[in-house]
């Protein structure tokens, strides 16, 4: 059974999650501020953590970046500002989804299987291979991104998004597929999800940039 650790100031969001989290199976903690949500996380072990952004004594962002820093834990983020801004900082951090509130708990639960099934998803699925085009080499068993030899940093999501485009390059991809088959659940209205995502990565990958091609009305390709 999945645990998962519910972080919100507020106790009648935390309760809503609660209830819809022990329906579906999962066994579940709370913490109603970023400093509990961090110790709890390190002195115990969660399989995922829902967290609210704006709480006190410290944020969900700052929370999330002392998190990660010590376990590999996927964050879902809680946000009643859907600002793309606020979306790329969050995606830049390593967190694995952003919900804005007021949210669907149906929804929330959907996307906590996901992230749980992507999380899970046994090692030999995952053909581990070396991909290479130009310059942009990726080791998908070591998961290490260089480009022209220098080692690049990015997000599991970045990463995952990068290898699936080079696995299929050259073909079309659209915004629906990309959502379906990196973060597995079916597409819930928001596109821009993987707009942020690309925007991160080709930042990240620098020279090699114009390798990921925006078609238009479709989505995005790889080429070499």
């Amino acid at each position: 059974m999945a645990k998962i650790l519910i972080v919100d100031d507020e106790e009648k969001i935390r309760t809503v999650i609660r209830e819809y989290a022990v329906f579906n199976n999962y066994e579940t903690d709370e913490a109603e501020d970023g400093v509990e949500a961090v110790n709890k996380c390190l002195n115990d072990d969660f399989d995922l953590v829902i967290m609210d952004i704006m709480m006190p004594r410290l944020d969900g962002y700052s929370a999330c970046k002392q998190i990660k820093r010590e376990k590999d834990i996927p964050v879902i983020m809680l946000s009643a500002r859907g600002e793309e801004y606020d979306k790329l900082f969050g995606f830049e951090l390593g967190i694995d989804d952003y919900v804005v509130k007021p949210f669907s708990p149906k929804e929330l639960m959907a996307r906590v299987a996901a992230v749980l099934a992507r999380k899970n998803r046994p090692e030999e699925e995952k053909k581990p291979s070396l991909l290479k085009s130009g310059e942009l080499e990726v080791n998908t068993e070591s998961r290490i991104v260089t480009v022209a030899g220098e080692k690049i940093d990015l997000t599991l999501k970045e990463y995952e998004i990068l290898v699936y485009l080079m696995q299929n390059r050259n073909i079309a991809l659209s915004r629906a597929r990309l959502l379906s088959d990196i973060w597995g659940y079916d597409f819930f209205g928001d596109d821009r999800t993987i707009d942020t995502h690309i925007k991160n990565l080709r930042g990240r990958l620098g020279s090699c940039r114009d390798k990921i091609s925006t078609v238009r009305g479709v989505g995005y390709k790889f080429e070499d």
